[in-house]
Parts: structure tokens; C-alpha cells; sequence
């Protein structure tokens, strides 16, 4: 499998991974500059040529996914028989510097109601390094013709049509997937509200809309499904910056997604 497919797979598993790539060779090596090497947590795919700089180089891989090290890191190895190696010894004669790239899992955001604001919304969030899931129980609504704006979107782009159950598809997104309710419909806003706090693995639930719905929403959801007040606070709601409060689609998806970002940069922390 190349290297590429290795990431491909890992960003596909939702599995975090290390990108070890030699990044300069002086004398003898076993590889050359370029050579590469992708990490897991318990697989490794393609080599940097074997030895003490390749143990030595999964070693600290694996550190760092368990870090959840962001960071990239060079690593110079010496390949002489004077050097004490952690795995064996290599004596090819030259110096080699092995650059290690961590390969995070991207975060996740589904956005239920690609209306005028779902649409704006998702051209903005599609410029980031993200899965982002598209849900709409309006087939018109999802067409390939209205979503060529995405057409270069740096996210990957996962479009579901849910005519009848919007909320069923919450139990097949990613764990920690970002929710955003805005449907065209009240009714499917309140379900997918109810179903996400009965939904363990997701991450943050925030939900389009005014403080009189909100009100009806927050009853509802005591008296109707039976959540405490603990839960029921987990959805935040109105959801963007407070100081922007410009009403038209594009001004309220930009608050929309610079909030989401915000907290983003918040978890890093």
C-alpha cells in the first residue's frame, strides 16, 4: 500500500496516525531523502528502511498519537558503530533526519438543514480540514446542482437525504461530530434536539433560533422527554457570535462558523 493510501485509510478509519518522512541523508542510508512511513496505532505501512531508525522513529510515533502531539518533530540519527542504539546497530557511515508529521482525526460537523443558511454555512466550513455531513429530508434540497459550490471543497462532503427519521442519521455519525439544527421545519428541530441528547457519542449540539422557541423547545424537552436540566443545557442555543446580529443568510452562516471555530481552538487548549 503507498503512503498515501495509508493516510487515506487512516482518515477513513477515524484512527490518528504519524507521517514519518527522511528528510535529509548525508553520507550512506538505507533510503533516501523522501522515503516514507505511516504510522498507526498498531500498523505501519511502507519504510524508512528498517533498523534502529526505523524502530526508533515508531517508538516516538506512537508516543505522540498518544499524546495526541500536534506538533511535527525532526529526529537526527548518527550511523556509525560509536553510537548506542536503542535497537541495534546501524553503520552505513552517513547522517540521516527523519521528519515525523502528525496526522490528527479531522473533526466532524453535521449540519441538519441545508436551506439558505445551511447552504452559506456549509460553503464556509467547507474551506476547513473536516468531515462534513450534509442532512436534508428535502431531496431538492441536496441536488448535485445546488451543492456545485462545494464542488472544491477542502472537507469531505457526506450528503444524506432522510425523507422520513432526520434523527436516525445522528447514530451513524462519527463520534464527537459537531450538531447543528436548523431544519426548515420546528418539529424536526425539536426531534433532532430530543435524539441528540439521547445520543452518547456526539459532540457539541447547538441549535438555530429565537428565545420564544427556544422557551417551548426547553419545556418540551423536560416535561415531553424526560431530560434534566444537566442535559438539556448542552444544547446552546442562539448559536454564532452575540455581536453580530445581522439577519440575512451569508452574515448569519459567518457568525455561525466563526463561533463553531472559536470553540475549535478552544478544545486545543
Amino acid at each position: 500500500m503507498t503512503w498515501i493510501a495509508a493516510v487515506a485509510r487512516l482518515r477513513a478509519r477515524r484512527e490518528p496516525g504519524v507521517l514519518v518522512t527522511v528528510a535529509t541523508v548525508r553520507g550512506h542510508a538505507p533510503r533516501d531523502a523522501g522515503a516514507k512511513l505511516v504510522v498507526g496505532r498498531s500498523e505501519t505501512w511502507g519504510s524508512i528502511g528498517g533498523g534502529n531508525v526505523e524502530a526508533v522513529a515508531i517508538d516516538r510515533a506512537r508516543e505522540m498519537i498518544a499524546a495526541s502531539k500536534p506538533e511535527p518533530e525532526l529526529m537526527d540519527f548518527a550511523l556509525n558503530d560509536k553510537v548506542t542504539n536503542q535497537h541495534g546497530v546501524q553503520c552505513c557511515g552517513g547522517t540521516v533526519q527523519v521528519l515525523l508529521e502528525p496526522l490528527p482525526v479531522v473533526r466532524a460537523v453535521a449540519i441538519f438543514g441545508v436551506g439558505h443558511v445551511g447552504l452559506e454555512l456549509a460553503r464556509i466550513l467547507a474551506r476547513q480540514d473536516l468531515d462534513l455531513h450534509l442532512i436534508d429530508s428535502r431531496a431538492d434540497i441536496l441536488t448535485k446542482e445546488r451543492l456545485d459550490v462545494l464542488a472544491d471543497a477542502v472537507a469531505q462532503v457526506h450528503t444524506h437525504h432522510t425523507p422520513l427519521l432526520p434523527e436516525q442519521v445522528l447514530e451513524d455519525l462519527p463520534p464527537g461530530t459537531h450538531i447543528l439544527i436548523m431544519t426548515h421545519d420546528h418539529a424536526e428541530d425539536a426531534a433532532l434536539c430530543d435524539a441528540a441528547l439521547r445520543t452518547a457519542h456526539l459532540g457539541s449540539i447547538g441549535l438555530i433560533g429565537s428565545a420564544a422557541k427556544w422557551v417551548r423547545f426547553r419545556k418540551r424537552l423536560a416535561t415531553e422527554g424526560g431530560h434534566d436540566e444537566a442535559a438539556i443545557d448542552r444544547i446552546k442555543t442562539p448559536i454564532g457570535l452575540a455581536d453580530i446580529t445581522g439577519k440575512e443568510p451569508a452574515t448569519i452562516a459567518v457568525s455561525v462558523a466563526a463561533d463553531l471555530l472559536r470553540a475549535f481552538e478552544g478544545e486545543e487548549r
